[in-house]
């Protein structure tokens, strides 16, 4: 628990609300309300921060709402990472850790976006996949009542130490350890689920825990990219709705509370050559609905960042036959260096030029569909044009 009181962290909170309010990611009173009353540094009494040290290494160090500057700090707009791998934590220092991000608090202005998107309503019944730290439920136990909000996460010991917490600011959510991918049968059916995880494809299990008119929103994984988007039920498992104006990436769900899947990295093929394009990694990076253009139309495709000696940092795409094809992120050129299947770049820059002759989209003209038999597809909503997606 922090060393301040309750009550000392209220100043703070209101000024966070009124800071999310300013910057249109709180748009209703309910919701500046449940910021302004939630005291998050109860809930998040430390976390990580990542600097280089003297030595050049990467290091996560623990923060603390117990230090001097800790109450204010706990209360900023940004993600606050709450824990490490323990199968990469290592301590390099009496203070620093190198390791894997795999818990955290998300950016406020981004769950205010999102609860603001469920278009929550009085006598809704919620269902949160991924618990945490517990801040979200109490923000939808403020503005619901607790009796309403279910909230679940793999990890038993996250569950307690919420629990233990929400506890001591007066707040009892049913909360479940247990694999959110799986929802909550015994409390459904719902009207609202949120995943502040994220998925490769929509759960049946939360599209069947949906009541008609029900609204899930969920973080889906593509490859390249991935979006939130924002899905009622229809008929007989399928689900369909739209990708959000909210932008973020949440950490992957998993199926065991202490596995943190390792990625197998194939063998990559030779260097081939290298040609100028009209794609540039300074697009990449700057647009992010590009980004889901090219995932949608490059299925199977990985986006990693690749550094050597000679180029420095540049964007790679891969795929798992070792094909590769990257982009240097200094200057403007679009030299291309590719190994494997050059088609693959082709690729890339065929989405490039479709995602300009459709003048530039944004997110949210493209929608997501979930068919009953759990395969999947996105929809460019102007004209209908569509691309599977892994089921």
């Amino acid at each position: 628990m922090s060393n301040f009181p309750q009550d000392a962290g209220r100043p703070y909170a209101v000024a966070l609300a009124e800071l999310l309010v300013r910057t249109g990611a709180v748009r209703t009173q309910t919701w500046e309300q449940a910021f302004a009353s939630v005291p998050r540094h109860v809930l998040v009494p430390s976390w990580y921060e990542q600097e280089t040290d003297a030595r050049g290494i990467a290091v996560w160090r623990r923060r603390g709402a117990t230090e001097e500057s800790g109450l204010a700090d706990v209360y900023r707009d940004v993600t606050l990472v709450t824990g490490l791998d323990p199968a990469t934590a290592q301590q390099v220092d009496e203070d620093a850790w190198t390791g894997v991000a795999t818990s955290s608090s998300t950016i406020p202005s981004l769950m205010a976006g999102m609860l603001e998107d469920l278009d929550i309503q009085d006598g809704h019944r919620v269902m949160e996949i991924g618990t945490g730290t517990g801040y979200n439920a109490a923000l939808l136990s403020a503005r619901l009542g607790e009796e309403f909000v279910h909230s679940m996460d793999i990890d038993q010991q996250l569950v307690d130490l919420a629990q233990k917490r929400l506890d001591s600011i007066g707040y009892q959510p049913q909360l479940l350890s247990g694999d959110g991918t799986q929802g909550w049968p015994d409390g459904g059916p719902f009207d609202r689920i949120m995943a502040t995880c994220s998925v490769p494809s929509v759960p049946a299990a939360w599209v069947e825990q949906l009541r008609p008119g029900g609204v899930l929103l969920t973080d889906v994984a593509f490859g390249i990219e991935g979006g939130l988007v924002r899905l009622s039920p229809g008929s007989d498992g399928e689900a369909r709705g739209f990708f959000t104006t909210n932008t973020g990436r949440f950490m992957a769900a998993r199926s065991h509370a202490r596995t943190y899947q390792a990625q197998d990295r194939p063998e990559r093929a030779p260097a081939a050559r290298s040609r100028p394009s009209t794609l540039t990694a300074n697009a990449i990076q700057a647009h992010y609905p590009l980004r889901l253009a090219l995932a949608f139309q490059m299925p199977g495709t990985e986006l990693v960042y690749y550094v050597d000696d000679t180029e420095g940092m540049s964007i790679q795409l891969q795929r798992d036959d070792g094909s590769w094809a990257r982009v240097p992120i200094a200057g403007t050129s679009g030299l291309v260096t590719f190994g494997g299947d050059e088609g693959l770049w082709k690729q890339a820059e065929e989405a490039w030029a479709w995602w300009n002759h459709a003048d530039r989209p944004a997110q949210d003209r493209f929608g997501y569909v979930r068919e009953p038999d759990g395969s999947a597809y996105a929809r460019y909503l102007p004209d209908g044009s569509r691309w599977s997606l892994a089921g």
